[in-house]
């Protein structure tokens, strides 16, 4: 069959993409945007499929099915929805975008907003299913024809609106995938796309349908909950109905944790924090914490996990760091080792073993693992060009270097890698290069090194990750940089360095260096764990028992996935190699970066002093995890998030659930007679928590966060329309519906403390005393079952959260922010006196206007579920002027004046 496609047009990019995911065996015929197209009244650059048989189909959709079912792929009922869906709403609004763009010159946000609501359809269905892809986990027609339709328009990932984290990751996938990659490659280039913009010039405008009215419509609710069936109602009841029996019980594994036979056994590493530094933020959310977040999850499942990190001390950064301070290496080593340990504690970072790589392991694993590549034949020996200090007298190392990258220009290049473009780098690469030490230039003298043979060993390397990828969890990042690296060719790594702080090298001629850092550090991971327990093979030489989850951010992934592998299969000792790369994109501080130095941004032994408890923080930087791009820390934003979410949302439905047991009912939590609502908001509920486990097994921390938060607005409106502090003065029936009511409630809150835990163990502590909950309950299960039956006693209820005022937020923005130009911006604001009814805020800040736009969007429709359901005049009042007060805080957010807002309708002439 042969296929006919002209470069240039958008509708090629799908078929072209299909037929490589599909492997249809296609002979391509790239025709001209003037030629006559084979399709009667079709436009030019329409693509055309003529089959063996002599017919011919001209629908880029009808191609694209057809490429799949020819491999066998029948289409399911959500498939043929997806395509529908494409052909009737996607297609024509990426056609209006892509005319905005190209015509009209349009770009960003700005060209794609009418894509809006559409994008949020595809984020909203990929969340609620837990799915890597729209029509389940493998990728089908559906996902190529949507990514086809959208690539034009959002090739430029900034167009992509920062908080629709799973689309994010949705497109990346599909961008990265080979069919998808070489079909843009072929389809876009520069000279068609001038010749089909200027085709666009010469047509009208796209005219899209008008869209429907935004006011009181329930259509437009995009994010309207699907329908529950009947048997997910039903199964919800039965799991609520068998209680305790239907949870397992907690498992507490031995000590030291060892793989136990037929459990799921789960190692899990964070990448070993560098010791001559203290944490910052962006160091915290993206290696330990994060991977503590997944360790309690794990253990909540009764997983037998080990969570072992420590710091990395050998190597130049602790050299340079006691040259500046005056010490010893291992006194600095010491000293900055126990304030790690101290800023984790804080945390609350529930390592099984943190340790230090300074340690008479280290040394033995490593010369291990290098006498085994040597005797293998995996280490090549050269001479190598380097920089020496002629006013030192000593090689220089790579981090004694400093000067421009030769990639990107950047002026404070590292010798090892750049810390703008993210290139690994060779010290002699350096333009302008200096010495840290004495400031003087440097001159290159050659010197015998070792190399790890990359090449040699990508043999091996390749099928190893084409399986790990298929079976495991890797971030689309990860597999991006991992890909990039194989892509340009391996090359070989040098592994040693003139030192003298660092694992020596166990052979002649190289007795006086030691080993690199990346060959060294790694391999902490082993020797950390050994120190823990001297079975510590049991995990490290078990692939067969054994997951590994490695976490930390993105510019240590190719250490974790092709240097650190290629050693242990080059020593080929059946070592336990990574299942799950786990990496971060980077968190910066409101509109800069983080800096010691420079006093910018909150560093790890700070956190502590500004009165906001360990907890706060945590469930602040899981909110803003770095998942899918970069994120920032903002003050404003901490402050929104914790009156808003954690205060008012699920405080206050927390706090309430156990306030109504004390004092309608003695403490003791009622009988409860379900009714239909009833049951339907246990299956509401078992449906976020089945989200939320399907995230957490995926990884995705951040989103899994928002079923909690989900779950609790459930509760609070839950509470709201059935008013049981109203009820518990009526006749027995009221009084019945009001025990019912708070029992489930209750329940509800005891579910979320076991969910919490991982977020925020002190809180998850907190509401199990304040609710008595049972230790045998603390353990998760994909039901909600009644955990606190009728006679349960709750014990003394207070409040688990406390407000963030503005002026305390203003004088934490100021403290941190090293007199960056955008606090003196503010600081003439922060004088004036404003109303009392008025909280000041950054205006600008795109991630507080987005997250009060949507909370403007909830509490309206709030507001018309309420009228809808002819609720009272003194409810509905009260919700309105909630909503006017967050139209107000959004106006000022955009750096409006907030006018005086009042109900629609009651507005004077």
């Amino acid at each position: 069959m042969r296929l006919r496609v002209a470069a240039g047009g958008p509708a090629a990019l799908k078929v072209l993409a299909a037929a490589g995911a599909a492997a249809a065996p296609v002979r391509l015929v790239w025709g001209g945007p003037l030629e006559q197209p084979l399709a009667p009244l079709s436009p030019p650059w329409t693509p055309a499929l003529e089959l063996d048989s002599g017919t011919v189909l001209f629908s880029p959709n009808a191609i694209c099915q057809f490429f799949f079912l020819a491999r066998g792929e029948e289409p399911t009922d959500l498939t043929n929805q997806w395509l529908e869906w494409e052909a009737t709403e996607l297609q024509p609004a990426a056609s209006a975008a892509l005319y905005a763009q190209l015509v009209h010159g349009r770009k960003g946000l700005e060209a794609v907003e009418v894509l809006g609501k559409l994008l949020v359809h595809i984020e909203l269905n990929l969340s609620r299913r837990g799915t890597a892809y729209l029509a389940g986990d493998t990728k089908s027609v559906a996902d190529v024809v949507v990514w086809g339709t959208l690539f034009p328009v959002l090739q430029d990932e900034t167009s992509l609106p920062s908080e629709l984290q799973v689309l994010r990751t949705w497109f990346q996938s599909m961008t990265l995938s080979e069919a998808c990659r070489k079909a843009a490659d072929s389809v876009l280039m520069p000279k068609a796309l001038l010749e089909f913009k200027s085709y666009l010039q010469k047509q009208p405008p796209p005219c899209l349908a008008m869209e429907r009215a935004t006011s009181n419509e329930p259509e437009e609710e995009e994010g309207s909950e699907p329908a529950l069936t009947e048997e997910e109602i039903t199964a919800a009841v039965d799991a609520w109905a068998r209680g305790v029996a239907a949870l397992p019980k907690p498992w507490q594994p031995q000590k030291p944790v060892l793989p136990v036979e037929g459990m799921r056994n789960v190692l899990i590493t964070s990448a070993l924090p560098y010791v001559n530094n203290v944490p910052h933020l962006g160091n915290i959310i993206g290696c330990v914490l994060s991977a503590d977040t997944f360790a309690r999850y794990c253990r909540l499942r009764n997983w037998n996990t080990l969570y072992v990190c420590g710091t990395d001390e050998y190597g130049t950064a602790t050299e340079t760091k006691a040259v500046e301070e005056g010490l010893t290496p291992q006194e600095i080593c010491n000293k900055y080792n126990a304030i790690h340990t101290d800023i984790y504690r804080w945390f609350d970072i529930s390592f099984d073993y943190f340790g230090r790589t300074t340690t008479p392991y280290q040394t033995m694993i490593a010369q291990d693992i290098f006498q085994r590549l040597l005797a293998r034949g995996f280490l090549l020996q050269d001479t190598v060009e380097q920089l020496q200090c002629e006013d030192c007298q000593r090689f220089l190392a790579d981090r004694f270097v400093e000067g421009t990258c030769p990639f990107c220009s950047y002026e404070e290049a590292r010798g090892d890698q750049c810390d703008k473009c993210g290139k690994l780098i060779n010290a002699v690469e350096l333009k302008n290069p200096q010495c840290k030490l004495c400031r003087g230039v440097p001159v290159v003298k050659p010197t015998q090194h070792l190399f790890l043979d990359l090449p040699k060993l990508e043999e091996q390397l390749e099928p190893w990750l084409e399986q790990s990828w298929a079976t495991g969890d890797w971030t689309a990042n990860a597999r991006y940089i991992t890909r990039s690296w194989i892509r340009d060719g391996l090359k070989p790594r040098c592994i040693t360095r003139d030192l003298k702080w660092g694992t020596p090298v166990p052979l002649d001629g190289f007795r006086d260096k030691v080993f690199y850092v990346w060959f060294d550090a790694p391999i902490g991971y082993l020797s950390i764990t050994a120190n823990y327990t001297d079975q510590w093979e049991r995990w490290w030489k078990n692939p067969q028992q054994v997951e590994l989850y490695n976490f930390m951010a993105k510019d240590n992934v190719p250490f974790h996935s092709v240097i650190f592998p290629c050693s242990l299969l080059g020593a080929d000792d059946n070592y336990t190699l990574v299942n799950h790369l786990i990496a971060t994109e980077y968190l910066n501080y409101e509109d800069g970066k983080f800096s010691k130095s420079r006093g910018v941004g909150v560093f790890g032994d700070m956190a502590k002093d500004t009165g906001i408890p360990a907890d706060i923080w945590r469930f602040y930087l899981l909110y803003l995890r770095p998942e899918g791009q970069d994120s920032a820390f903002s003050w404003s934003d901490l402050m929104l998030k914790n009156n808003s979410e954690l205060l008012n949302n699920l405080g206050n439905f927390i706090n309430r659930a156990g306030m109504f047991v004390c004092k309608f009912f003695g403490g003791t939590v009622p009988d409860m007679v379900l009714t239909p609502d009833d049951k339907r908001l246990l299956a509401r509920v078992t449906l976020e928590l089945h989200q939320y486990h399907q995230l957490l097994e995926k990884v995705r921390i951040r989103d899994a966060l928002r079923c909690i938060l989900s779950i609790s607005r459930h509760g609070n409106q839950y509470i709201q329309v059935n008013e049981p502090w109203k009820r518990i003065k009526g006749d027995e029936k009221d009084r019945q519906r009001a025990g019912t009511v708070t029992g489930v409630a209750v329940n509800m809150a005891s579910m979320l403390a076991v969910m919490l835990q991982p977020y925020m163990p002190s809180v998850s502590l907190a509401i199990q005393g304040q609710l008595c909950i049972p230790p045998d309950c603390f353990v998760l299960s994909h039901n909600f079952t009644c955990t606190l039956p009728p006679g349960h006693r709750v014990g003394t209820v207070s409040p688990l959260f406390q407000k963030l005022e503005h002026d305390q937020i203003e004088a934490l923005r100021k403290r941190f922010g090293g007199g960056q130009p955008e606090d003196l911006a503010v600081e003439p604001q922060a004088k004036q006196t404003p109303p009392a009814s008025v909280t000041l805020m950054a205006p600008g800040d795109p991630e507080l206007i987005q997250e009060l736009t949507e909370e403007v969007a909830k509490q309206g429709n709030h507001v018309r579920q309420l009228k809808a359901n002819k609720a009272e005049k003194a409810q509905v009042d009260t919700e309105v002027a909630k909503l006017l007060e967050l139209k107000k805080q959004l106006a000022l957010a955009e750096g409006k004046s907030p006018e005086v807002l009042v109900p629609k309708g009651k507005r004077k002439k």
